[in-house]
């Protein structure tokens, strides 16, 4: 039976790869972000998968967003977001203003968007939904705002699982390690950064999209209905070699 699936962030990367999975499975694919040029481009190959432009921080966005989505989701995948640290100078000693403003910048991409966007379609999930959020081995490490946005994301999938657990529905997170070709660390991963990164994987490789499809894949199937508030690591063994 095809599923409704709803991709945040499906232009690049990993939301990318997670949409051409399912739509290749035959279901019905909805894939939004805030660029509608690549958007609209992944789309344009698939007639299974349907582009809709949305900022997932801004709730006005969103209920837009629901005037164009069908009336049930069987499958709702958070993975909007990104390292916000990326995208601005770099300033040696920020004033307080501006640490404010870079810290909720990471909590907005990160954290308050899969919020939003799981509450504005919590009356839409389906009985024996799945709900996947993109975390982060940042999570667990000392990487700043972004760090602290997907420790959070975690945590509070916690309560989603809760919440949505007596009608069926499962809510998890799949914590990627270094993914590579994707557009994350935008140009600022050089070579040295690179073989560190590899080097902390007991596997002895970066991660590749299709590594977190398999995972998303797995834990929206029937195999995974008993699998629910928990946080499953796809990072070669980097956790437990650094």
């Amino acid at each position: 039976m095809s599923r409704t699936i709803l991709v945040t962030g499906g232009g690049t990367g990993i939301g990318r790869a997670v949409a051409e999975h399912f739509a290749a499975q035959g279901d019905t694919v909805v894939i939004t972000g805030r660029r509608p040029g690549p958007l609209n481009e992944v789309a344009a190959r698939n007639k299974k998968m349907r582009a809709v432009s949305c900022d997932h921080t801004d709730p006005e966005a969103l209920q837009r967003l629901l005037e164009e989505l069908p009336g049930r989701i069987d499958v709702l995948i958070n993975n909007a977001g990104g390292n916000t640290d990326f995208d601005r100078a770099s300033e040696a000693e920020p004033d307080l203003a501006s640490y404010a403003q870079a810290f909720r910048a990471n909590l907005e991409a990160n954290l308050i968007s899969a919020a939003l966007t799981t509450k504005a379609l919590e009356s839409r999930l389906s009985a024996g939904a799945a709900v996947v959020q993109i975390g982060s081995i940042a999570a667990d490490q000392a990487s700043g705002s972004y760090g602290a946005a997907k420790a959070a994301l975690a945590n509070w999938n916690l309560n989603v699982a809760a919440e949505l657990g007596p009608r069926g529905v499962t809510a998890n997170v799949v914590s990627p390690g270094y993914i590579a070709d994707t557009e994350f660390f935008r140009d600022r991963l050089f070579d040295d950064r690179r073989s560190a990164l590899i080097d902390a994987t007991a596997t002895g490789r970066a991660g590749v999209p299709a590594d977190i499809v398999g995972a998303v894949a797995f834990l929206a199937s029937p195999a995974a209905r008993h699998i629910t508030g928990q946080v499953l690591n796809v990072n070669g063994g980097a956790r437990t070699t650094r």
